[in-house]
């Protein structure tokens, strides 16, 4: 576990104690139910279903979880994780990103963004890093083509979700 530090934001492993209940108010209400839409969980009934969830994701190591903590106010605005780490390939994941509606279309989502995928290139020695999302998520599309990644295909009938079919639209990026 580890601390990436920014000018804007900090990624911050998952502390329950600390960043559930404003992640839980940040992505919760009737206006925030969009922020779930192609997730595989979530909105949550209750902020105990929340919680339970949090503290599970707060011990896991892959996927690993990290809270996207806004600098100047100190408060978690988004989460992202690093998952399907495989560091015998020296490949890695970057996924289940929630940006609430204070951290998007900012520098500070870039950043975030940036934070990690420096983290496992140069930290870590990754020589592959990957973004997965629902085929149909064009906002998310849209993004990991702006910060880079390379679209390569679309995995048809790739998983069920929520009980629908989902095709998983594949990027990637390499150390070179």
């Amino acid at each position: 576990p580890t601390v990436l530090s920014g000018r804007l934001v900090t990624l911050r492993p998952f502390d329950r104690a600390s960043q559930a209940a404003a992640l839980y108010r940040a992505t919760h209400g009737p206006e925030r139910e969009d922020l779930w839409r192609y997730m595989s969980e979530g909105p949550f009934a209750s902020r105990a279903d929340f919680d339970v969830a949090f503290g599970q994701k707060e011990k896991s190591a892959n996927p690993f979880f990290f809270a996207i903590v806004d600098n100047a106010t100190g408060v978690p605005v988004g989460q992202a994780s690093y998952l399907r780490i495989e560091p015998a390939h020296r490949v890695v994941e970057v996924g289940n990103i929630i940006f609430t509606p204070a951290l998007q279309r900012t520098v500070g989502a870039t950043e975030a963004m940036y934070l990690m995928a420096r983290h496992a290139f140069h930290d870590l020695g990754y020589r592959r890093y990957e973004w997965k999302c629902n085929a149909l998520n064009q906002p998310s599309r849209r993004a990991a083509l702006r910060l880079g990644f390379v679209f390569e295909g679309v995995f048809r009938q790739h998983m069920i979700i929520k009980g629908r079919n989902r095709d998983t639209a594949w990027f990637s990026m390499l150390d070179s």
